[in-house]
């Protein structure tokens, strides 16, 4: 959590591969993803991060349940097991009657619900989720990060959410603070010691 424009989403996205830092270093499981070339860094992405961004950037053109595969066509190919994950996700997000429907036809908590199954497909071992309930209601919002926390914790992943809902953010678990370019511990509200 923090103000707008304190590096919520540039710390997602460095944690993530998508953007260098400009100092330090960043390791998941050992590797760092900077340490190799774009198409490295996309290979680490795949096989070991899933995002759920504010946005839930589907593919229009595309139904539920292939949106949900995106991340396996990375790979080379769907096979059967890929599938029947997605459908298995839909089902888990309560969207297995929609899954042949496009986005247009979808809700936005269902469209965010598709985005919460893409990130999970290839069980990632980090998940980020930035802002994900923002464009919803307080009753979408719940059932949404309670989904992130649950499928995340059951495939073993991390999950860090980004999100200036307290609400949400009770729900996640450990709250911590970004301010003036420090993270702080939850209960350091007060500017006490970065943790």
């Amino acid at each position: 959590m923090g103000p707008s424009g304190s590096g919520k989403s540039t710390l997602l996205s460095i944690i993530g591969g998508l953007e260098p830092p400009t100092s330090g270093r960043v390791r998941l499981d050992g590797i760092d993803p900077y340490a190799g070339d774009d198409a490295a860094r996309a290979a680490f992405r795949n096989r070991r991060v899933g995002f759920v961004f504010q946005e839930h950037h589907l593919l229009a053109g595309c139904t539920a349940l292939d949106n949900v595969v995106v991340p396996a066509l990375a790979r080379g190919r769907v096979t059967n097991a890929i599938a029947v994950r997605a459908a298995r996700l839909l089902d888990r997000v309560g969207l297995a009657s929609r899954a042949h429907h496009s986005p247009a036809a979808l809700s936005g908590g269902e469209r965010q619900r598709v985005a919460v199954a893409r990130a999970l497909l290839m069980s990632p071992r980090l998940v980020l989720a930035d802002e994900p309930t923002g464009q919803l209601d307080s009753r979408a919002a719940a059932a949404v990060t309670d989904l992130l926390v649950e499928l995340a914790s059951e495939s073993g992943g991390m999950l860090i959410v980004v999100t200036h809902a307290e609400a949400v953010a009770a729900r996640v678990g450990t709250i911590r603070r970004l301010v003036d370019g420090r993270l702080l511990d939850g209960a350091a509200r007060d500017g006490g010691p970065a943790s």
